[in-house]
């Protein structure tokens, strides 16, 4: 990516439902140009898509939690199906297969810290696979709404 693609991104990160002649004029280029850039990022996979931001507590998930499950046996079929059945379950709301001493983080919204228990014992305390999980509730959430490239350092000799 050269400068003016990053800026793209950078300006879409910021407000991806501006018009393409206005993300044009913040980057400095001609919106014909603009549009096709954007389409080749798209196509590169630079862009994976465009979402709403919904705030959880409107959708009556108030209380958040990561979830560190260790599952076993491990083995790539384990490791697909539990990854599978977790994503399609309607608290969760990110699933990350990890390395160390958990096999998973998943990253719940839930009404309430009783709604937590019970999606505990109802979704995760009968799977056979599932030899143990601990939960870590999330009291604030903050993150980077603009990413940037990160360049790599130059390789040594």
């Amino acid at each position: 990516m050269d400068e003016v693609d990053s800026a793209i991104v950078r300006e879409l990160q910021a407000n991806a439902r501006q018009t393409n002649r206005d993300l044009a004029r913040a980057v400095g280029i001609a919106p014909s140009t603009c549009l096709e850039r954007v389409r080749l990022l798209r196509d590169r996979g630079v862009i994976t898509g465009y979402h709403a931001e919904i705030d959880l507590g409107a959708l009556n998930r108030h209380v958040q939690a990561f979830l560190h499950v260790q599952v076993r046996p491990m083995s790539r079929e384990v490791i697909e199906n539990f990854k599978a059945y977790a994503t399609g379950l309607p608290e969760v709301l990110s699933v990350f297969v990890v390395a160390g001493g958990d096999d998973f983080l998943v990253h719940v919204g839930v009404p309430s810290v009783d709604a937590l228990h019970s999606f505990l014992m109802d979704k995760f305390t009968g799977r056979r696979e599932i030899v143990g999980f601990r939960s870590s509730v999330i009291y604030q959430h903050a993150r980077n709404r603009v990413l940037e490239p990160i360049n790599s350092p130059p390789r040594q000799g």
